[in-house]
C-alpha cells in the first residue's frame, strides 16, 4: 500500500506534483484512487495505443516473461527479430534495418548519431519541434525554453520555420555538401498538434535527394496507426531515410526504434552504438502483439474514428476549430482556457492535455468506441461551457 507515501517525499520535482493517482484501467477508461472513472483522452501521451489491459499485450508479455526476460544484445532472441522483420515490412524497403532502444528520446539520439556518421556537420531541425530530453535529442528540439538551462548542447544544429520550404532551401544551399540530415515531425505534437503543410514532406524529400541529405522523420508520437496510416509520412506518399519510433509501439511497455534504409542502414557498425535494454524480449513481445493488431484495416478504422471525433468536437460551443489527423487531434479553443480545462476535467470524468493555453490535445487509445467518443464530447462540451461562463 502507498497510502502513507507522499509523491514529493520520494520523487524529484521535475514533473511537479500529479493532481490525481490512477490505480487501474480498462480499454479507454481509467479509475483514480478516489474511485472516479475517467475517459482517457491522452493514453499516456499517445502510448496506450490499444488501451489499458489489452488481452493480447497481457498474454504476450506474461508468456515471454515466463520464458526469457532479458538476454542483452550479446545474444539473439525470437521476439526481437520478429518485431524488426514486421517493421521492415511496414517500411516497405528490403534495405531497412532496425535499432531497438527504450524511448523516443533514445531513438532520436540514435538518429542524431547516424547523421554524425555521414561525415557532414550540419543538421537542420524545425522551430517548435520536439525530439526528446537527452542532450542530443534536446539539441534537435526547437523550443528555447526547454534548451536554455542545459546549454551548451551538442553543436551543429540549425533551425528552420516548420513548413517553410523556401527558408529551408536557402539554409541548405548555403553549404549543401555539409548538411547531414533534415529532421521533422509529420505532425508537431508538443506544439499543439500542427500537421505539416500540404507538399512540405515531398519538398523535403526532393531537397534531400538533390543534395544527398538524410531525411529523418520523427514518428515517435504519430507512428503505429495514430494518424490513420501506420506511419504519418505515408499520407504524403514519401519515404524517409531514417524513421524514429516509440510510444504506441509497445502499447504501454517501454520500447523505441530507429529504422534506417539504404546507405543510412549501414552507418552503424559493431561498437558504434548500443543500449543494454534495447530489444528486450519482453518489450519486443509487447510490440509484436501491437503490430499484429494494428494492420491496414485497423488503421482505416482509426481514420474513420478520427473524422467522426473531429466533426463532433468542432460542433462544441467555444471551439474555434479542430486540426490533426486520425486520433491525434488539437482542439483549438476560442478562449485561453485549455490549462484550466485539464484541471477541471477530472471532475467531469476526462483525462485531457493542454500543450498551449488555447489548445486541448487529444490522443485517446485507438480502440476507443464511438459511444465513448460521444460521451467525451458531451462531457467536454459541458466543461468548456462552464469555463467560458466563468471567463
Amino acid at each position: 500500500m502507498t497510502d502513507h507515501i507522499k509523491w514529493n517525499d520520494v520523487l524529484m520535482n521535475n514533473y511537479g506534483t500529479p493532481p490525481i493517482e490512477l490505480v487501474s484501467g480498462k480499454g479507454a477508461t481509467v479509475e483514480d484512487s478516489q474511485g472516479r472513472v475517467h475517459i482517457d483522452l491522452l493514453a499516456g501521451i499517445a502510448v496506450n495505443a490499444l488501451g489499458h489491459g489489452h488481452p493480447a499485450i497481457v498474454e504476450a508479455v506474461t508468456h515471454q516473461l515466463s520464458q526469457l526476460g532479458h538476454v542483452s544484445n550479446l545474444f539473439a532472441s525470437g521476439p526481437v527479430m520478429q518485431a524488426a522483420a514486421t517493421l521492415k515490412e511496414r517500411v516497405g524497403d528490403d534495405s531497412a534495418r532496425v535499432f531497438f532502444c527504450n524511448s523516443g528520446g533514445e531513438a532520436n539520439e540514435a538518429a542524431f548519431k547516424l547523421a554524425r556518421l555521414t561525415g557532414r556537420s550540419r543538421i537542420l531541425a524545425a522551430v517548435h519541434g520536439f525530439h526528446g530530453r537527452t542532450m542530443g535529442s534536446l539539441a534537435l528540439t526547437g523550443q528555447p525554453d526547454k534548451r536554455k538551462a542545459f546549454e551548451p548542447l551538442p553543436t551543429g544544429v540549425e533551425f528552420y520555420p516548420y513548413g517553410d520550404v523556401e527558408y529551408l532551401t536557402k539554409l541548405v544551399e548555403t553549404n549543401p555538401s555539409d548538411v547531414a540530415a533534415i529532421f521533422l515531425e509529420p505532425v508537431q505534437g508538443e506544439t499543439g498538434v500542427v500537421p505539416a503543410p500540404a507538399g512540405f514532406l515531398q519538398a523535403v524529400r526532393d531537397l534531400c535527394d538533390e543534395h544527398g541529405i538524410l531525411m529523418v522523420c520523427d514518428e515517435v508520437q504519430t507512428g503505429v496507426g495514430r494518424t490513420g496510416d501506420f506511419f504519418a509520412f505515408q499520407h504524403d506518399r514519401v519515404l524517409p531515410d531514417v524513421i524514429t519510433m516509440a510510444k504506441g509501439l509497445g502499447g504501454g511497455i517501454p520500447i523505441g526504434a530507429t529504422i534506417a534504409r539504404g546507405k543510412a542502414a549501414e552507418l552503424f557498425q559493431p561498437g558504434a552504438h548500443g543500449t543494454t535494454f534495447g530489444g528486450n524480449p519482453v518489450a519486443c513481445a509487447a510490440a509484436n502483439a501491437v503490430l499484429g493488431i494494428v494492420d491496414d484495416e485497423f488503421c482505416a478504422e482509426v481514420r474513420e474514428k478520427g473524422a467522426y471525433f473531429a466533426e463532433k468536437l468542432t460542433a462544441i460551443g467555444g471551439v474555434d476549430h479542430v486540426r490533426g489527423r486520425g486520433l491525434m487531434l488539437g482542439v483549438v479553443l476560442e478562449k485561453p482556457v485549455a490549462k484550466e480545462a485539464v484541471k477541471q476535467g477530472f471532475d467531469h470524468g476526462l483525462i485531457l492535455n493542454a500543450p498551449a493555453e488555447d489548445i486541448i490535445r487529444l490522443t485517446p487509445p485507438l480502440i476507443i468506441s464511438h459511444d465513448e467518443m460521444d460521451a467525451a464530447v458531451e462531457k467536454l462540451s459541458a466543461l468548456i461551457n462552464d469555463l467560458t461562463k466563468e471567463d
